[in-house]
């Protein structure tokens, strides 16, 4: 398999936010014929799309297929459109028997970082869903050993590769807000998975083809329920998912990240409701304090992340931007000489509208998150969502969901000795057990 970075090539994929960040080296096993052969692990709902955007690169094979539901709209559809993947329903075995260059991890939340690690630590390049893993402690683990054993690395943040939010990237690396006073991102839908309930009581037989162990995992044993857990509401549940935040915050709060070059935040504070110990709240909001830096206009900035039905900034926001014109999801970025609207996947807006009204925003055309991580595998280009700048996007989102169980409490982290404070038990939420037997060297 070729690994030549051709000027073009680097040039290209270099093209996201212009943010100059380092090659990473490849060390994987290199296919004969010049083909990546990949390994899909969860080949359902977003699965599906991350394996068929993959696929597009004329360099990959899809050569093994993993998922523990073999219906239609899992393992089958999958055999169905690869007739020559190798299929599976243990992803362990998968990565004992397959010999393969790379791996895509689109699993519930909590596999993220047992099968994603599992993988780099035999020298695959990794693709691995957002947020990137479960915990704070397996996030730290999981960019430590792919930057240890030199892979390829991409988060599920595909967003990330567009024009829209490379567009609200550069505009302000350009300057043209000046330097940034303070941060507002919000997601005010409602989703459609359970919040604010309790387990269920009793079990429904396990579907035939329906590999209930292995769903389950790493996480608490607990009984099947029919469309309680899988395929989509295990969103809701806080054994297998970070919630709202969880959900949208590696892709709405990435471009404020990619902006601002935000280090990990110093104090995280959270107001939600009291939450059960099964599901997570339907609103929250997370006060986040990160160090100033050379495109802020202080030595700290306030980034508030704000989710819930109708939950929008509209109050804090009041004579910046009309109510009328916020979107669903989105960020704003307060600047010294205008302010910088990202709405969720769609063109970024510059404030005062008659200031700028004649300001031309770049053009830049949509990437492939998916074909850059590909190409990347091979030698062509690099990636910007690696698992070093995507651990610490996700440390920061789920030190957010730690702050909203422990709502009300001024938590302080100190991301160099990993040690979060304030509340009893903090420092307990930045990790968890697995469930035995399914224990993973290095996370548990």
């Amino acid at each position: 398999m070729s690994h030549r970075l051709t000027r073009r090539s680097f040039l290209q994929s270099g093209a996201i936010a212009g943010i100059g960040l380092p090659l990473i080296r490849t060390n994987a096993f290199a296919s004969e014929n010049d083909q990546l052969q990949i390994g899909c692990i969860g080949v359902g709902g977003k699965g599906w799309s991350d394996m068929m955007e993959t696929a597009k690169s004329p360099h990959v094979t899809i050569q093994a297929i993993c998922d523990i539901d073999d219906g239609p709209k899992h393992l089958g559809r999958a055999a169905e459109q690869f007739p020559k993947a190798t299929r599976y329903s243990d992803w362990r075995v998968l990565l004992d028997k397959e010999k393969l260059d790379a791996v895509i991890v689109s699993t519930p939340d909590h596999m993220h970082a047992p099968i994603a690690l599992s993988a780099i630590e035999r020298g695959l390049h990794a693709y691995c869903q957002k947020p990137l893993t479960h915990t704070v402690h397996e996030a730290r683990v999981l960019a430590s050993a792919a930057k240890k054993a030199g892979v390829v690395t991409q988060m599920g943040n595909q967003i990330q590769a567009y024009a829209e939010y490379r567009t609200a990237v550069q505009l302000v690396h350009d300057g043209a807000i000046g330097k940034v006073k303070e941060v507002f991102s919000w997601q005010a839908g409602s989703p459609g998975w359970p919040r604010a309930i309790d387990r269920p009581a009793g079990s429904d037989p396990i579907p035939r083809g329906l590999k209930w162990e292995n769903w389950l995992g790493v996480a608490p044993e607990r009984p099947y329920k029919a469309e309680i857990y899988h395929p989509f509401n295990w969103r809701g549940w806080q054994d297998f998912s970070n919630g709202q935040l969880g959900d949208f915050g590696c892709h709405i709060l990435d471009p404020v990240f990619m902006a601002l070059g935000l280090a990990a935040p110093t104090s995280i504070t959270a107001d939600a409701p009291a939450m059960n110990s099964e599901t997570w709240t339907k609103s929250a909001r997370v006060k986040y304090v990160f160090p100033g830096n050379d495109r802020t206009t202080g030595s700290s900035i306030n980034v508030t992340w704000i989710d819930g039905e109708g939950h929008k900034p509209a109050q804090e926001l009041a004579g910046i931007i009309d109510e009328s014109k916020l979107p669903n999801a989105g960020s704003v970025l307060i600047g010294e000489s205008g302010s910088l609207l990202i709405p969720h996947v769609s063109a970024p807006k510059l404030f005062p509208e008659e200031k700028f009204a004649d300001y031309e925003l770049p053009k830049l055309e949509r990437l492939s998150h998916y074909v850059l991580w590909a190409d990347a595998c091979r030698g062509e280009g690099k990636t910007h969502s690696h698992f070093s700048y995507a651990g610490n996007l996700t440390e920061t989102i789920l030190l957010g969901t730690i702050a909203i169980r422990l709502r009300g409490t001024a938590l302080n982290w100190n991301a160099a000795a990993q040690e979060l404070t304030g509340h009893a038990q903090a420092a307990d939420l930045l990790s968890k057990p697995y469930r035995k037997g399914w224990e993973v060297a290095g996370l548990t």
